[in-house]
C-alpha cells in the first residue's frame, strides 16, 4: 500500500515535473531579451547611437518637408480670411481647420489649453475644429456662440509685428503673404516639432518591419481585412491593425497596434505576434508612457491568452528603469539595430 501511494506520488510529481519543464522551456523559446539582462548595457549604448544617427541625417529633412507642407497651410488660411480681414465666426465655421494657424497668428502664440480657457469655450469644440470638423453633438447656436468667442480672442491677440498690414488695413503683396506665412508654419512646426520626429521616425520603423517581412515571403494585408485575429491565416501581416477586445457590460475594446503577423506555416510557432514600433529622442519621456504597454498586454492576454506574442519593436533612448518595468510586466522586445531577433520567435 505504501509502495503504492509513494509510485503514485511520484508519478504525480513526473507529471507536474514535466509540465513545469514544458512551460519553462516554451516560455525560453519564446523570450527575446527581456530575461538577457547582461546584454541591455550594450544594447541601449547601440539604440542610443542607431537613433543619432537617424536624427542627425533625416530628421531635419523631415522637419523641413513638414514646414513646406504647413506653409502652404497657412497661405491657404490667409486666403480663406481675406489675409485676416474676414474672419469671423461663419468662416471658422465653414473651415474649422484653420484654428491651428490662428492660434500661430497670435502675441503670444496661443496653445489649446490656454485659447479653451481665454475664450471659455469646451476642449472637445477646439479639437474637433483641428481636425477639420464641427461637433456633432452640439447644438448650432451653442457652437456659434463658442466660434464668436473664439474669433474674438484671436483677433485681440493677432500679432502686429507680423502682420502689420491690418492697422494700415491694406492688403500685402505676394511676398508679404509667403514672409508671414513662413513665420506662422516656423511657430506651428515649433509646436509640434517633437511629434513631427516621432512620426517619421515611426513611419520608418514600420517601413522597415514590412520590408524585413516582405523579404522572407510574408504577404500585406489591407487593414482590418479579417473581423477576428483567429482569422488571419499564415504568412500574413497587417500594418496599423486594431485588435478588439471584449469589455464587461460594453461594447468590445479596439486595440491599435502597429504590426500583426501570423507566422508561415512551415515555421514552428503558431502564435500571433503584436508589435508596437516605439522610438525616443530621450530616457525621461519613455517612463512617462511605459504603463500604456502594461495595459495593453494586459488586456490582450486576458481576452487571447497564450494565442498572441505581444512585442515592442525599440529604438532610442529605452534606459534599464524602463526595459526592466516591461519585463516585469511580462513585455518582451527587439532592438531595431537587431531585427533579425524576430527570427527567433518564429517569422
Amino acid at each position: 500500500m505504501i509502495h503504492h501511494q509513494a509510485f503514485a506520488a511520484a508519478r504525480r510529481n513526473k507529471r507536474f515535473f514535466c509540465k513545469e519543464k514544458g512551460s519553462r522551456e516554451k516560455e525560453q523559446e519564446n523570450n527575446m531579451n527581456k530575461t538577457d539582462t547582461q546584454k541591455w548595457k550594450e544594447d541601449i549604448a547601440k539604440s542610443v547611437d542607431l537613433y543619432n544617427r537617424w536624427f542627425l541625417e533625416f530628421a531635419p529633412k523631415a522637419y523641413l518637408e513638414t514646414r513646406l507642407r504647413t506653409t502652404e497651410k497657412v497661405e491657404n488660411t490667409l486666403r480663406l480670411t481675406n489675409d485676416l480681414h474676414d474672419l469671423t465666426a461663419d468662416c471658422l465655421q465653414s473651415h474649422p481647420a484653420i484654428l491651428s494657424t490662428l492660434r500661430m497668428s497670435a502675441c503670444p502664440p496661443l496653445a489649446r489649453d490656454r485659447l479653451i480657457n481665454l475664450a471659455n469655450v469646451t476642449p472637445s469644440l477646439v479639437k474637433s475644429l483641428e481636425r477639420g470638423k464641427l461637433p456633432s453633438r452640439k447644438r448650432e447656436s451653442e457652437i456659434k456662440e463658442q466660434l464668436e468667442r473664439i474669433v474674438q480672442i484671436v483677433l485681440r491677440l493677432l500679432d502686429p509685428t507680423i502682420i502689420g498690414w491690418l492697422t494700415e488695413e491694406k492688403t500685402p503683396h505676394g511676398d508679404a503673404r509667403t514672409r508671414v506665412a513662413s513665420v506662422i508654419a516656423d511657430r506651428l512646426c515649433g509646436s509640434e516639432a517633437d511629434p513631427i520626429i516621432r512620426n517619421a521616425q515611426e513611419q520608418r520603423q514600420l517601413a522597415l518591419l514590412e520590408s524585413w517581412l516582405l523579404q522572407r515571403g510574408y504577404q500585406k494585408i489591407d487593414r482590418q481585412s479579417f473581423p477576428s485575429i483567429s482569422d488571419i491565416p499564415s504568412g500574413v501581416f497587417g500594418i496599423r491593425y486594431n485588435v478588439p477586445v471584449e469589455q464587461q457590460a460594453s461594447k468590445p475594446v479596439q486595440i491599435p497596434v502597429d504590426l500583426i503577423v501570423r507566422p508561415l506555416k512551415k515555421q514552428k510557432s503558431k502564435q500571433i505576434v503584436l508589435v508596437e514600433a516605439k522610438s525616443a529622442g530621450d530616457y525621461a519621456n519613455v517612463n512617462k508612457r511605459r504603463k500604456e504597454e502594461a495595459q495593453k498586454i494586459n488586456q490582450l492576454k486576458r481576452e487571447y491568452g497564450d494565442e498572441i506574442n505581444y512585442l515592442l519593436f525599440l529604438c532610442g533612448y529605452f534606459d534599464a528603469g524602463y526595459l526592466g518595468y516591461e519585463a516585469a510586466e511580462g513585455i518582451d522586445w527587439v532592438w531595431e539595430h537587431r531585427i533579425d531577433d524576430l527570427a527567433n520567435i518564429g517569422l
